[in-house]
């Protein structure tokens, strides 16, 4: 099985403009997250798909393969699918830009779904982990999912799901933003209109759930810490300078 990770590297986040370009440990965030997927040894290639001429330089001066990605897209899957036209792989994982602590062992058990997964079930494959702080799962930046008894994404939301009628036992995941795509698939996604869900929550997993597909969410304990506005880049910046002392 041949895969490969793909970058999404948007320049202009709306919460957090030109976050990726910022100092992480003495590193840009997106070449902190571009080295950990590297470092993992998982993939056959890691491309860094971006719309800024800063990060394609970035990406291609450490000896990185960035890819120029041209024209507006509505979520990183429509990006990395336009620019993976060409290349040949069973597999390709989109690893958010902003996720430098993204770790080997996820997505090794992401990859190892379609390596299970004989008859080609599964097209779609994403991570999730348990939370229990209240500030967390009330937090909208902190997208949650519930899934069935097998683990299949029944819906995300950024709204703390399930609600607690009954306080007792109940389970909260918050969902990692990792996406494992068959090929097929990931050409199909962009091809798929935007639900009114979608629209509504902002989270891209849900327009496959809109058109009646399958997501296998893999449970992880690994939390790391995605940069989606400026306190998760500070509480970013002390988890790298305590992990690395």
């Amino acid at each position: 099985m041949k895969a490969i990770a793909m970058i999404p590297a948007r320049y202009a986040a709306s919460r957090f403009p030109a976050k990726l370009l910022q100092d992480l440990g003495g590193k840009p965030v997106i070449q902190r997250t571009y080295e950990a997927t590297v470092a993992s040894g998982l993939f056959h290639e890691v491309y860094v798909v971006t719309d800024y001429k800063a990060i394609f330089d970035l990406i291609k001066d450490c000896g990185g393969k960035p890819i120029m990605s041209e024209g507006a897209y509505e979520c990183g899957s429509d990006r990395i699918a336009a620019a993976a036209a060409g290349i040949t792989a069973d597999v390709i994982v989109n690893v958010q830009g902003d996720e430098p602590f993204i770790d080997k062992e996820s997505l090794r058990d992401l990859l190892a779904v379609f390596t299970a997964d004989t008859q080609n079930k599964i097209s779609l494959a994403s991570l999730m982990y348990p939370i229990s702080e209240l500030e967390e799962i009330e937090n909208p930046n902190a997208v949650k999912v519930i899934v069935n008894l097998n683990d299949q994404a029944l819906y995300f939301s950024r709204a703390p799901i399930p609600f607690p009628r009954e306080t007792s036992g109940v389970l909260y995941y918050r969902h990692k933003g990792v996406y494992a795509f068959r090929k097929e698939a990931l050409e199909a996604f962009p091809k798929m209109a935007m639900g009114p869900l979608e629209k509504a929550e902002k989270i891209e997993a849900i327009r496959y759930l809109e058109h009646g597909h399958a997501i296998q969410m893999i449970r992880t304990t690994h939390v790391g810490i995605g940069i989606d506005v400026p306190e998760d880049l500070e509480k970013a910046r002390r988890e790298w300078g305590a992990s690395n002392h």
